[in-house]
């Protein structure tokens, strides 16, 4: 068995605004989740200036939230998040032994008197959302990947595989407002785009699929190559493929996650996860840098 990989992160967010913000309201997706491959060794979170209000909770998905109140005037704003994890390795999948999509399909028609909990928390996943709409385009383009009597995971990997070599990893291209059809028609866009596009696919078939926010290792490989989207918060798909449970794919990277990523928060889409959202009063426009790096630590 590979041995679990260590990680410390740092996550600097620096808003500088053209005049002063009177008030403002922050909600923080930046505490990393616990998970049966991933362990948390401690996290913190610095705020500069400092909030009067600080509240720390988990959201409807289980996603530790830590949501702000800075009452002084400021021009500047940053957020300092550290934390320290360790990843275990992905056990052997053999993804021809997931279960065809169309049975996948079948048990995850709404039944709400003979489903269970575990049942139903799968189903939050299987419909549209805010940047994920169900589309008939969506489902055209991911038929190719799913034949009949395809099981799930091969399927899924077939369509991560086809996203990664017909779109073009393209930083400006969009931002997150960037309508998802739009960038199907445009065929470019970012990790966010990859993500949702692949998500979109899987619903549209009626399969269920999730949204992953986190990190990727800053360097990987004996030459120090970087994976795509590095040095950034990362955003990736998690399938539900049983007879194993939640799988995630990465179609930024065409691979499956493995000890590479760390896991902050999972949802339907961006909008359940966004790293950090804020309601401010004044500050005009302002500037926005971010700086993400995942060192790997010595066993």
């Amino acid at each position: 068995m590979r041995p679990p990989v260590r990680y410390r992160v740092r996550h600097l967010t620096r808003y500088v605004y053209e005049g002063q913000v009177a008030h403002a309201h922050q909600v923080l997706h930046l505490t990393p989740r616990v998970t049966e491959r991933q362990r948390s060794f401690g996290h913190s979170i610095l705020v500069n200036p400092a909030a009067m209000l600080r509240e720390d909770h988990l959201d409807a998905f289980g996603n530790g939230v830590t949501r702000l109140e800075l009452d002084r005037p400021h021009g500047a704003l940053d957020i300092i998040a550290t934390m320290e994890v360790e990843i275990s390795a992905l056990a052997d999948i053999d993804p021809t032994r997931s279960e065809n999509w169309e049975a996948n399909r079948a048990a995850l028609q709404y039944r709400a008197l003979d489903q269970t909990p575990a049942q139903l928390d799968v189903l939050r996943y299987a419909g549209g959302s805010a940047y994920v709409p169900i589309k008939r385009m969506f489902e055209d383009y991911a038929r190719e990947a799913f034949a009949p009597d395809t099981p799930v995971l091969v399927g899924a990997e077939a369509l991560m595989a086809k996203i990664h070599r017909e779109f073009e990893y393209a930083p400006g291209a969009t931002e997150i407002a960037t309508p998802l059809v739009e960038v199907f028609t445009e065929r470019k866009g970012v990790c966010q785009d990859y993500a949702h596009l692949m998500i979109a696919c899987l619903r549209s078939l009626g399969l269920a699929a999730r949204y992953v926010s986190g990190y990727l290792r800053t360097h990987t490989g004996a030459d120090d190559s970087k994976l795509t989207g590095s040095d950034a918060s990362h955003a990736w798909v998690s399938i539900w493929a049983p007879p194993f449970g939640w799988v995630d794919l990465d179609p930024t990277n065409n691979l499956r996650v493995d000890r590479d990523h760390v896991v902050l928060a999972w949802g339907r889409d961006f909008g359940d996860v966004s790293p950090l959202r804020g309601v401010l009063l004044g500050g005009g426009s302002h500037t926005l840098e971010v700086g993400v790096a995942v060192t790997p630590l010595a066993a």
